[in-house]
């Protein structure tokens, strides 16, 4: 039963998807620290959270589901900002897949959450 945000396996995934990546980004050069450092970090973030932010106004279903698109909106932000740490060689092709893989699964439990969420 879910009584919280925290409840939510798809949340859960997003938020260690995160912090994942902010694990990863602490080896990354200092001069990205205020851009794609940055970047990454807060999109990643943002995924999570806007699932909680959703959450909150969830008595209202097109908002719950507006948020949701937000937070499908922030993954592949997030996934662009992958690509670009691959390409610049601040993170390998295992990482790069092992965390593209996971995006992947916690886009498409995003997307079942909205096509199936019904406020009661």
């Amino acid at each position: 039963m879910i009584k919280t945000v925290f409840d939510f396996d798809v949340f859960k995934l997003s938020y260690a998807i995160a912090m994942d990546i902010f694990k990863l980004t602490r080896n990354f050069p200092k001069e990205e620290r205020y851009s794609l450092t940055d970047q990454i970090v807060r999109s990643s973030r943002s995924v999570s959270a806007n699932i909680a932010e959703g959450w909150g106004k969830r008595i209202y279903e097109n908002e719950f589901k507006r948020h949701l698109i937000y937070s499908m909106g922030s993954l592949e932000e997030t996934k662009v900002w992958l690509h670009f740490s691959r390409d610049c060689s601040y993170i390998n092709q295992e990482e790069f897949i092992v965390i593209e893989k996971k995006l992947d699964e916690a886009g498409a439990k995003i997307y079942k959450l909205h096509e199936n969420w019904r406020t009661l």
